[in-house]
Formats: C-alpha cells, structure tokens, sequence
C-alpha cells in the first residue's frame, strides 16, 4: 500500500536498544521475526505508511547488527538516521539520545516515539495518534488499549489531575488492578518534548529514566495530555519473550485470516 503522508509531516524516534535478555536469543531483540519479518523493519512499515521523516533508531545492544539489518531492509533507505544509547538506562534516556539526533535536522512539529517491539501497529493507528495530538493542541498524545490481563504493562491513571501513566514496579495495589494501559506510542509537540526531557529522574524502582513519566510532568505543569484508546488491543502487544513472540506471531495470522 502506497504512504499516505501525514500533513505537515512528523519525525519519529524508534526505540531499538534493549538487550531483549528474556528471550533466551543471542539474537538482539528487535530482529526477533514476526511474520518472517523483524519486529523493528515491520514498526518502520507503519511509520512508512504515513511518510514520517525524519526517523531515527535509537540502537544500543546488538547496535552493529541492528543497523546492519535495518539499513538494508527498511523502507526509508538512506532516509533513515541511527543513534546509538551506549548505556540501557531507560526509554526516557533512550528518547533523549533520539532527540539530541533529531536536532540536527529540519524538524517537524510533531515528534512520535514508539517502541521497535510493538510489531502489530498499523500506520491508521499512528495517523489517528498525530491527529489527536494536532486536534486537541495537546502538549503529547498516547496510546491505550484496554486489555484483560494488564500485567507488565504500565497503567494509566486518570485523575483530577489529569492522566498518569504508572509502571507495573511502581504502581499501587489499585493501580495494578486497571486494566488500560500504556501502549508505549507517543506523540509529543516537539518543542514540548525537547523541555521535558532534560526534567526526567531517577526516582523509581529501576534506577531509569521513564518517558512515560514525561507525561505526567506534562500534565502537572498544566500542559494537555490526550489519550487514544485502541479498538483492536493487539497492536499493542509488546515482545519481552518468547512466549509473547509466539503470542504476536499468533495475532498477526489472526489479522491476516480475517
């Protein structure tokens, strides 16, 4: 299917760096095939599909290999930006290192960040993220899904204060039990992201930087956050291990027999 390019464009930033030790593969963990393709090629698909540019991959473990395969096999060719995070010390720090080399080209007011384990997004899907986000003149806008068995995943949280997102080490007993969650997509103002990222800590159970928590000093400075809530939960199916490499596999040939 041709690009149906967003207008103006926006940048993304692709977080390719874990080290994926769960999935018991020497393999770096965005190679992982879903589909016959690796994860991180099908998430730059997507990104594709709306013509974003620029894009970068923030690479880390496994980086020489990473690029070598994304380099080869990605639709935006020689289009495409690498950043390397030398130490894993979280998305925040991994988003900081993809801004910082998004810096140095003409950008876009509107910056995606998403993860390169989520292999089942769908261009409409980021469309409708951007759109929101312009719709609503929001600071960032994320993506949630309502899911069954939230476990692993970070929790939203709306309040008067506006909306949260919770990490599963660092949510609450009544947190834990919500059941929408943080898909991991954003779509940030960019020049809001550029003010917020220098502001993350590491305050929480993992001694990282979380982007998700740039979403809550957003909103505490009285910044708009919107969120977009998916109709079809498995896009945000995330890979941490086999089990859910199986668990994508099977949902993408569910999508396929439809």
């Amino acid at each position: 299917m041709p690009p149906d390019p967003m207008t103006p464009p926006c940048a993304a930033i692709v977080l390719a760096a874990g080290a994926g030790s769960r999935m018991g593969s020497d393999l770096p963990k965005p190679l992982h095939l879903i589909g016959g393709r690796a994860m991180v090629l099908r998430v730059l698909d997507a990104l594709a599909g709306i013509d974003a540019e620029p894009v970068v991959v923030v690479v880390g473990h496994g980086a020489a290999q990473v690029r070598e395969v994304v380099g080869a096999e990605a639709p935006q060719g020689d289009r495409l930006l690498f950043a390397t995070q030398p130490a894993q010390l979280g998305t925040g720090d991994a988003a900081r290192v993809g801004q910082s080399a998004l810096s140095s080209h003409p950008q876009a007011g509107d910056v995606l960040v998403l993860p390169g384990d989520t292999p089942l997004l769908r261009a409409a899907t980021l469309r409708h993220v951007v759109a929101e986000r312009r719709r609503a003149g929001a600071a960032a806008s994320l993506l949630t899904a309502h899911v069954g068995d939230p476990t692993g995943y970070g929790r939203i949280v709306r309040d008067a204060a506006g909306l949260t997102v919770f990490e599963q080490r660092d949510a609450t007993p009544s947190v834990a039990q919500l059941n929408e969650i943080n898909a991991g997509v954003y779509c940030f103002d960019a020049a809001k992201l550029r003010q917020v990222l220098p502001q993350l800590r590491l305050a929480n159970a993992a001694s990282e930087y979380y982007l998700p928590d740039a979403i809550g000093l957003l909103a505490r400075s009285g910044e708009r956050i919107t969120a977009v809530a998916l109709d079809d939960a498995s896009e945000a199916m995330g890979v941490n291990d086999a089990d859910q490499l199986a668990a994508c596999e099977a949902a993408l040939v569910a999508r396929t027999n439809r």
